[in-house]
């Protein structure tokens, strides 16, 4: 018996689906990680602090259920810190960004050992792309194209545990898509490091033989997928070309998520982000003149090194006067190996909470008045397939989350509809609707 759990991002999950896909299952069972399990297997994050103690939490937990479990790292900070990691108390296994893909083979003994065992290569010497997908959720994937990251941003250990920018080719790509497609899902979302670098890496070199915008062009072309999306891409990268494509694609979701870090340019230059706030400025004015009812997401870290009050309320009064749709919101976390952590100034634990409250509130803000803003327009949904407590959730093209009495019908359906008002809970209500066909346009 099996379990696994994802800690971080949808590029983990879409691994950890992958991986668990290799598992012969004439030999191993999967389980619900809170269930009892011989062997768990937890897909490691290295962006905060929080991340290394939830997975000290999960470790414990795990043997709290199974004693005799057998614990496997896999994932950034298994790449990272493994000598670390394999010091926590009940961590059998520690595999490193390469062999977290040999996994099953690696698991030749699951009884405890005395001394924990590690696999990992150097991460310069991690050049090959593996592909992956996710298929746990029959209504959404998450398509891993890109892998690795070329920027040297000063308070990120992505690129030490990740490696070099790398992609997969467009002809695998098309092919996983089919795949995913089989399966009866209807929305891809497109997963990686660093996606807007697309290209670098095909066929394993450092030549761009297809970038991202090349990618798109080929995927709006596709029959077998509703629904693509993109997760999240570099501000320098976002090109007026790619904003233009997507405002207009038969396929491709108008949604945005677009890392602004800091809206203070002496912060932004400390981080060593390739971009400056009116840069950032003029991305969010260009899509908004394209289709004011897009949305865009923001991430946003406080508490950086040398952040003074004004310098927060840069970012503040930007983010406020910017017409965005929600944060994601970060406190700065010290991250060993990185140049962030040498730098002085450094701002207190305290005052980094307070100052993401502060912008959580102002995120809340803005989501409610995107939100507001689509009340009695025609929206495009697709509903998930699950019964939660009489209701029954989907998200539209443009990522508002809403909520209908539950109906099987609308499983796993591509719906149009009507966005009535806004409920007690913050959901979209909606009101008459009507099944799309497949390959109808987004708006």
């Amino acid at each position: 018996r099996v379990a696994f759990y994802t800690l971080g991002c949808k590029l983990n999950f879409s691994e950890t689906s992958s991986i668990s896909r290799t598992f012969n299952s004439e030999k191993y069972i999967k389980v619900k990680f809170n269930q009892c399990a011989d062997v768990y297997v937890i897909n490691t994050c290295s962006v905060t602090k929080n991340a290394d103690k939830k997975f000290k939490k999960l470790v414990k937990s795990s043997l709290k259920t199974n004693p005799l479990a057998f614990i496997v790292a896999i994932g950034c900070y298994a790449q990272l810190q493994p000598k670390k990691i394999s010091e926590i108390e009940g961590v059998d296994l520690v595999l490193g960004a390469n062999e977290k893909y040999k996994i099953e083979s690696l698991l030749n003994n699951i009884n405890k050992n005395e001394n924990t065992l590690i696999h990992s290569c150097e991460i310069d010497k991690l050049k090959d792309f593996s592909t992956g997908f996710s298929l746990s959720d029959r209504t959404r994937s998450f398509l891993k194209i890109q892998d690795g990251c070329d920027y040297k941003c000063s308070y990120c250990t992505i690129p030490l545990a990740r490696g070099e920018s790398r992609s997969d080719s467009v002809e695998s790509i098309i092919l996983n898509i089919k795949k995913i497609a089989s399966n009866g899902i209807k929305e891809i979302v497109l997963t990686g490091v660093n996606i807007g670098d697309f290209g670098k890496g095909d066929n394993y070199n450092k030549k761009y033989k297809k970038n991202f915008m090349d990618l798109l062009i080929e995927l709006d072309e596709l029959n077998e997928i509703q629904r693509f999306r993109i997760s999240s891409i570099e501000p320098n990268l976002l090109t007026n070309e790619i904003i233009l494509f997507v405002c207009n694609s038969k396929l491709f979701a108008p949604h945005f998520h677009i890392p602004l870090q800091s809206g203070s340019d002496n912060i932004l230059r400390k981080m060593k982000r390739r971009y400056l706030s009116k840069h950032y400025e003029s991305r969010v004015k260009y899509i908004k003149s394209l289709n004011p009812n897009a949305c865009i997401g923001v991430d946003v870290i406080v508490g950086f090194p040398g952040e003074t009050n004004n310098e927060f309320l840069k970012t503040y009064n930007l983010l406020e006067k910017l017409d965005i749709s929600y944060l994601h919101v970060f406190p700065y976390s010290e991250r060993p190996n990185t140049y962030a952590i040498s730098f002085d100034k450094v701002v207190p634990l305290d005052i980094r909470d307070k100052r993401s409250k502060v912008l959580r509130d102002l995120s809340e803000r803005k989501r409610m008045i995107f939100y507001k803003s689509q009340i009695g327009k025609e929206r495009i949904v697709l509903f998930e397939n699950f019964n939660k407590k009489g209701y029954i959730y989907g998200l539209t093209e443009n990522y508002i989350r809403v909520r209908a009495p539950w109906n099987p019908e609308l499983s796993n359906k591509i719906i149009k509809t009507r966005i009535k008002s806004i409920d007690e809970k913050g959901y979209g209500r909606t009101e008459n609707y009507s099944f799309m066909p497949t390959g109808n346009r987004l708006l």
